[in-house]
């Protein structure tokens, strides 16, 4: 079975939470990532100007925001495939503290 190893070679903040992703195949995808922002991790970028902050980890070809939150390129150019699982997985990233 051959594994594709997408790369995000640009992106593109498009409006509130959608981002303009462009891949190292030139396949271009606009993620709406609303349905998933709970949780400690994915839960800060509500914040508008938080969420502005992403960068593009050129060692790692993907998003990155400061507090750690990341994306693998593979799920974000798949995503309308997981969006379903992975917004309603979501709502249960809650942080617990032991």
């Amino acid at each position: 079975m051959h594994s594709n190893l997408y790369k995000i070679i640009s992106f593109h903040i498009a409006d509130n939470y959608k981002i303009e992703f462009t891949f190292n195949d030139n396949t271009s995808k606009t993620i709406d990532f609303s349905p998933i922002l709970y949780g400690e991790i994915y839960g800060p970028l509500k914040d508008a100007d938080f969420f502005k902050s992403a960068t593009l980890d050129k060692e790692i070809h993907t998003i990155v925001w400061p507090n750690g939150a990341d994306f693998e390129p593979s799920l974000l150019y798949n995503w309308e495939d997981n969006i379903d699982e992975i917004s309603s997985r979501a709502k249960s990233w809650v942080w617990q503290q032991a």
